[in-house]
């Protein structure tokens, strides 16, 4: 009994989660803008099954000719889906599978960090903010942008990690926030570019607070990165090195010149709900809404803390105090950076190009908002109507939960089901040239591209590997140091044979 009182909330979750992966239940599958994802999972499948790890190299890609996908994509949410479909399970339902897997883990992990921060009832309240954000639902439903919405998930395990060495400096959290980190890397690299200034700054929030050995837990903190680093290094290093020889720098700029791709302030309040694409101004074929509901309880928040210290009621909670505060600023600074007027910094930062999309900052403001709303649970205590009524936090948690529902859950649904099957998506028109056609950047800058389908199905892999089916051998370079272990760069050693 005691056992299902402890994870009651978790299993909330999860149960209330339904709706957001309703769809992926019913048969065929829909349209999205990243129409890749089955042939993706099909691929990763059949280099598992070959015995090649880590997967670098696709056979049936890149028009026929082979495809490094996975030395530059993000590759673990296909990692999770190719292994399932090399179990015997077809690639459309083992897509299925990882994009529920995904959904989930996004509730979960981010109960996780706010039970932590908010108690029990407020975790649960930011974790069902956070898996029924619209732009989640954006990401699921609309772009079919797998890679994002794993690296979503993961962002909370990372900041729960980081948090939680700081506080206790223990080597098991510093595992949990390196597996969140390296989990963000390694399902989406700009989401990872993306949060890693926040990390900094909660490390100056954290400094900030009353805790005694700064230093030390300091340490920890910075430890917990480096691990997340070193053991996602197999892939992001590579990336790094070898993406010169690609023309995956044809992507910045062009249809996705970040100037083009400013939203209007309007639309984050209200857009209308459309499975188009972005477009230069104020009109565009998909929202940009953070959630009225967010935004509200954000405000709340914001005000509630401000209340709260003004009254000095804080003083023994300035931890969570400061971590309000600071989820407040990350809430306004990530909304700052979709706008145009944080143009001078998109110019002056050019990294920052690679995100093309300058509205992918309302991930980071979802997240942050998800947060403040159990905040917002955790505030409610404090009020003198509690001795009066016992569970009125929770009938004030149910309720946003109620409301979030009926407000939300509508975005999780796709403009229309295509009764296909597997076949649709892994036959070899579609692996040599409709999903080649969405992915090419990754080819070497002088590859000639077919000009139509005949031409590329008569492609075959211009490079292949000695032995049925690769000769492989695998490099594991460790550094070590205060006790550690860098895992480092796993090179896939391939003998290049011309037909």
């Amino acid at each position: 009994m005691n056992l299902i009182k402890k994870f009651l909330p978790a299993i909330l979750v999860i149960l209330l989660s339904y709706w957001a992966i309703k769809p992926l239940f019913l048969s065929g599958f829909f349209p999205i803008h990243d129409d890749t994802q089955v042939a993706r999972v099909y691929e990763m499948g059949k280099a598992l099954t070959d015995g090649m790890f880590p997967v670098r190299w696709v056979s049936d890609l890149g028009y026929g000719y082979g495809y490094p996908i996975f030395n530059f994509y993000a590759p673990l949410a296909y990692y999770f889906g190719g292994a399932i479909n090399a179990l015997g399970i077809d690639a459309l339902l083992s897509t299925k599978i990882m994009m529920i897997v995904g959904i989930i883990l996004s509730g979960v992990f981010m109960y996780l960090l706010a039970r932590e921060l908010w108690g029990k009832i407020g975790g649960l309240t930011s974790s069902l903010f956070y898996v029924y954000a619209p732009y989640h639902a954006l990401d699921i439903y609309v772009r079919g942008d797998v890679a994002e919405f794993w690296a979503y998930a993961f962002i909370p395990l990372a900041f729960y990690g980081f948090l939680k060495a700081y506080k206790e400096k223990k080597w098991k959290y510093i595992v949990i926030g390196a597996f969140g980190f390296s989990g963000v890397i390694l399902s989406h690299n700009l989401t990872a570019m993306m949060i890693t200034p926040f990390l900094i700054f909660l490390l100056f929030f954290l400094i900030l607070s009353d805790t005694k050995e700064k230093i030390g837990s300091t340490f920890y903190f910075l430890i917990s990165l480096f691990f997340g680093l070193s053991i996602s290094a197999f892939y992001w290093l590579p990336a790094l090195v070898e993406m010169k020889f690609t023309n995956v720098l044809s992507q910045v700029g062009g249809g996705a010149n970040f100037p083009d791709h400013f939203v209007c302030i309007g639309q984050l309040w209200s857009s209308p709900w459309a499975y188009g694409g972005s477009a230069l101004g104020c009109t565009d074929g998909l929202s940009f809404m953070i959630g009225k509901l967010h935004i509200l309880v954000s405000i709340a928040s914001v005000v509630g803390v401000s209340l709260l210290v003004l009254f000095k009621k804080h003083r023994q909670d300035t931890e969570k105090v400061l971590i309000a505060v600071f989820s407040f600023l990350g809430f306004i600074f990530s909304i700052f950076l979709t706008l145009e007027v944080s143009k001078f910094i998109w110019q002056t930062i050019s990294p920052m190009a690679f995100f093309q999309f300058p509205w992918r900052f309302i991930l980071m403001v979802s997240f942050f908002s998800s947060l403040l709303s159990g905040e917002f649970i955790w505030l409610i205590t404090f009020l003198p109507i509690k001795r009066l009524f016992p569970h009125f936090v929770l009938e004030i948690s149910a309720l946003l939960i109620f409301a979030l529902l009926f407000l939300n859950v509508k975005f999780f649904i796709p403009q229309k089901f295509l009764q296909v099957n597997p076949n649709y998506y892994t036959n070899e028109y579609s692996l040599k040239w409709t999903t080649s056609k969405i992915s090419d950047e990754y080819l070497p800058k002088d590859t000639k591209k077919p000009k139509n389908a005949k031409e590329a199905l008569l492609n075959k892999q211009i490079f292949i590997f000695k032995e049925t089916p690769i000769e492989k051998s695998a490099n594991l370079i460790s550094i070590s140091g205060i006790g550690t272990l860098f895992i480092g760069i796993i090179l896939s050693r391939k003998r290049l044979i011309h037909e």
